[in-house]
């Protein structure tokens, strides 16, 4: 039994990327899982035929950071399934420190996998959907690429602004055939902010966020910012609102 098509999703052994694949293959889609840790993974697939047998999914391990694995996976699963329908860029890392505070490795480490990833994740998925004349390209943000963020998360949310800012020079560019989307999500609970108090205001559960998610994509919005509330408002607010505000409130 054929399913609604095929998502490859990156950063799938955990977190966000590992509950995405969970809703999507509820919804009928086949899936290309790839992540660092393949043991997770094919923890993951277990789980997944046991509850959606019809189901195909392939992994392969893929370390973002290589540019050259990432073109050469994307065309491997390419090849797998004969069409990739979306790709999901959710390979992500939350180090950071204070700039000039003598963690320049955590720093950098940040920017390689968020953006220089993201992009090479961008360029492998671009070249199968330009061969395949048609594709729905996703971009994880996050809320906090809408201004500079403070200290730790300075570096994390100039990568993330890195992010949206690609997806939106291909939607300038128009390619043929080609939807993109950025998702901006709020605060989820996930492996990456596991070490972040449990009693965060407004953060929600890696389900819950995730469905919300799962439901802006499926709608290829252009830009979502996720949950809707209270992240709309926010998202808004954090926009125009003074950087000495802005401080306060994230």
């Amino acid at each position: 039994m054929s399913g609604k098509g095929t998502i490859l999703i990156t950063g799938a052994s955990a977190g966000l990327g590992e509950e995405m694949a969970r809703q999507f293959a509820a919804l009928g889609y086949d899936l290309a899982l790839c992540a660092r840790r393949t043991d997770r993974l094919k923890a993951l697939v277990e789980e997944i035929a046991a509850a959606h047998p019809a189901r195909r999914v392939e992994v392969r391990a893929l370390d973002v950071t290589d540019g050259e694995a990432v073109h050469t996976v994307f065309r491997a699963f390419a090849e797998d399934f004969g069409t990739i329908d979306r790709v999901i860029v959710n390979a992500g890392l939350g180090k950071g420190a204070a700039l000039g505070t003598g963690r320049h490795d955590a720093n950098r480490q940040t920017a390689m996998t968020n953006f220089v990833g993201a992009l090479a994740q961008s360029e492998a998925a671009l070249e199968v959907f330009r061969a395949q004349g048609r594709g729905h390209l996703v971009m994880v943000s996050s809320m906090s690429a809408l201004r500079g963020m403070r200290k730790a998360m300075t570096t994390y949310a100039a990568t993330k602004a890195g992010v949206a800012a690609l997806a939106e020079g291909l939607r300038s560019e128009r390619v043929p055939g080609l939807d993109v989307s950025v998702v901006y999500p709020g605060y989820i609970r996930s492996e990456m902010n596991a070490h972040v108090a449990q009693k965060t205001r407004f953060m929600v559960d890696t389900p819950t966020g995730v469905r919300a998610m799962v439901a802006a994509i499926e709608r290829r919005r252009v830009k979502a910012y996720v949950p809707a509330w209270p992240w709309v408002p926010i998202g808004l607010a954090l926009r125009v609102l003074p950087l000495s505000v802005v401080r306060r409130l994230v």
